[in-house]
């Protein structure tokens, strides 16, 4: 999946804290204060595909973008943010553009209130676990570990959607009997493409990448999983970091929105 660049706006000095503070969940957004010149800056970006999140009054966004829309298929998503984090606004390409999901998981990362005022459609949390394991691993070591990690975080085994892990693990029977156990798909991603995901991971591992082709199985396959669940513009986040027993390792990712058929 290919994510639409980010970029944050700010006008106050408030503003410019609170987009620091959400370069932490999208650490790759670029930043804008007070750019000039300012409406043919936001509108560059807007019609080049950016998606936007503008800490400043939603009046502003509107006079500023009002000239560049074009249609819901083809706007970028677009948040509005009051200055001190309190509120967390859509107001472009809620549906289509994913920016209803978006705003809900920028205003839980803030602990801020989501308004969302267009017509609602059901979406959920989906949770994926990414799998690591030694050779031979038995089924009975994979759910120990399974269950030992939901536990400690509230969860059951009925709130996963899909099981993943690296493609150099996809004759471990360990492995599909988890997956039968557990009435889960699973899927097998080659080391380059849990490599798409090493920035993200919560520590990456040398002895991993001489072993496997990539710095983390485990979160990275999560996040992969994830990510193919459904068709959305904003990246799955690590709920779970990687977990470990002897023989095997266990994250878990989650994702927003309602899963493709």
């Amino acid at each position: 999946m290919t994510h639409r660049p980010v970029a944050l706006i700010s006008l106050t000095e408030p503003g410019r804290a609170l987009a620091e503070r959400l370069r932490a969940l999208m650490p790759d957004a670029e930043h804008l204060h007070r750019p000039q010149p300012f409406q043919d800056t936001i509108r560059d970006r807007f019609l080049a595909g950016h998606r936007l999140i503008l800490l400043c009054a939603v009046g502003i966004v509107v006079r500023t973008l009002g000239p560049a829309l074009r249609d819901k298929y083809q706007d970028p998503a677009v948040l509005v943010l009051d200055e001190h984090g309190r509120f967390v606004v859509p107001i472009l390409s809620g549906h289509e553009g994913g920016a209803n999901e978006w705003a809900r998981q920028v205003a839980e990362f803030l602990g801020a209130q989501p308004v969302i005022t267009g017509a609602q459609r059901y979406t959920q949390p989906l949770l994926t676990a990414g799998l690591g394991c030694n050779r031979g691993c038995p089924l009975e070591t994979l759910l120990a570990l399974l269950d030992e990690t939901l536990t400690c975080h509230g969860l059951q085994r009925s709130h996963l959607s899909a099981l993943a892990s690296i493609e150099l693990k996809q004759d471990e029977a360990g492995l599909h009997a988890l997956a039968a156990a557990l009435g889960l798909p699973i899927s097998f991603y080659p080391a380059a493409t849990l490599n798409e995901y090493s920035d993200r991971l919560s520590r990456k591992s040398e002895i991993v990448f001489r072993e496997t082709g990539c710095y983390g199985v485990a979160e990275a396959a999560a996040l992969a999983c994830a990510e193919r669940l459904v068709r959305r513009d904003f990246p799955a986040e690590l709920l779970i970091p990687k977990q470990k027993n002897a023989d095997a390792t266990l994250a878990i990712a989650r994702i927003y929105g309602n899963r493709d058929a």
